[in-house]
């Protein structure tokens, strides 16, 4: 089979862990006789400094005619002015509302070989597995009002957390979904003590849930899920929220897999219904461009690796091969190899392409 994908490396680190993800989804392909067509464009400060725009037109039709998406990292402190009318991060937000990225997958899972690389007790965080469902396209970051003004008294700024019951429903659709493939229980996270837009959310989950009798549903405030987070992590199996909440927890849950380093994304334009089914998608690793590092050699490739297979799982599902991915991560990592962000006493030391070309290698292999 031949799939299209728009390789979009981006800023930082994004082009060394993304060149990473695709040597080894190539492996993938050769084992299976599949063939993956890189084509290959610009986005965020890298296009900003190209183009003068963080995502051009003619990037947005590639990624429309492919599918699917690799991205790297956007950002960074070189074009972080408060004052810049033109940002990295639009670019991204811009491919998001664009392409109808409106549901966001983020897994957590601690693997047995690194509960020594967190700072937190490993009996607390043994177990953890974790999926986390965030609406991408909607609340706080593209309501409107959002606008900053003056007044005789100072400077004011508004953003709107805007929610419609259509937006709400079908972020919610996947997380029972996504539920029903895993341990069968929803935990819709929100504010409704005190946010308007939190009581339309839990509605409507309510409302969806009598299409799912098979999944338990329950719901948690946005402060209480954070706490027990760092609490009792193993007691969530899939948790659905909004944009901002999602955001944050996230990237707190994260350090319970000791690095973000080790986290991949994806970001659904469809609702994923069972192991068949397709809907075109981005995938990124959650963390940061980390411009510091950049040239290096020493940015952690897994989280990137791991949102190919991702790729393959909803993209195009290749159940398979995404898993023959994940099991070469593992081998590697029981093998004893590790970047800087998980390394631990008595382990050996890589780079960025050493352990991209360690994964590809036990991909071959086996």
């Amino acid at each position: 089979m031949q799939f299209k994908i728009a390789a979009l490396l981006g800023d930082g680190v994004g082009p060394e862990v993304a060149t990473e993800a695709i040597k080894v989804m190539e492996a993938v392909g050769k084992k299976y006789g599949h063939s993956f067509k890189f084509q290959h464009g610009l986005v965020g400060g890298a296009s900003i400094d190209a183009h003068g725009v963080a995502l051009t037109d003619g990037t947005l039709k590639m990624c429309r005619e492919s599918d699917a998406v690799l991205l790297g990292a956007v950002g960074g402190p070189k074009w972080d002015d408060p004052k810049a009318k033109v940002r990295p991060e639009d670019g991204l937000l811009a491919l998001r509302q664009e392409l109808g990225l409106f549901a966001n997958l983020r897994p957590v899972k601690v693997l047995p070989m690194l509960v020594n690389s967190t700072s937190l007790k490993p009996e607390v965080i043994k177990d953890v597995d974790l999926m986390v469902v965030r609406e991408l396209t909607g609340g706080l970051y593209f309501g409107q009002p959002k606008k900053r003004w003056q007044t005789p008294e100072g400077r004011k700024a508004v953003d709107s957390m805007l929610y419609s019951e259509q937006e709400i429903e079908r972020i919610v659709r996947v997380g029972f979904e996504i539920a029903l493939t895993r341990r069968k229980k929803l935990t819709s996270v929100d504010k409704a003590n005190v946010l308007e837009s939190s009581r339309l959310w839990r509605q409507v989950a309510m409302e969806v849930a009598a299409d799912y009798p098979n999944v338990e549903l329950d719901h948690m405030l946005v402060d209480a899920c954070s706490m027990r987070l760092i609490q009792r992590p193993s007691q969530f199996d899939t948790i659905v929220t909004e944009n901002t909440f999602g955001d944050i927890i996230t990237d707190e849950a994260s350090m319970l897999a000791g690095s973000m380093g080790m986290l991949p994304s994806a970001s659904l334009a469809g609702i994923p219904k069972g192991k068949s089914s397709k809907a075109f998608g981005l995938y990124e690793p959650i963390h940061g461009s980390a411009p510091s590092r950049a040239g290096l050699n020493m940015a952690n490739p897994i989280a990137t690796i791991l949102s190919g297979a991702m790729m393959l799982r909803y993209s195009f599902a290749l159940e398979s091969e995404a898993e023959t991915i994940e099991k070469a991560v593992i081998t590697v990592l029981e093998e004893g190899f590790r970047t800087y962000d998980i390394m631990d006493e008595h382990k050996t030391k890589v780079g960025t392409k050493e352990m991209g070309d360690l994964i590809s290698d036990r991909i071959t292999r086996n």
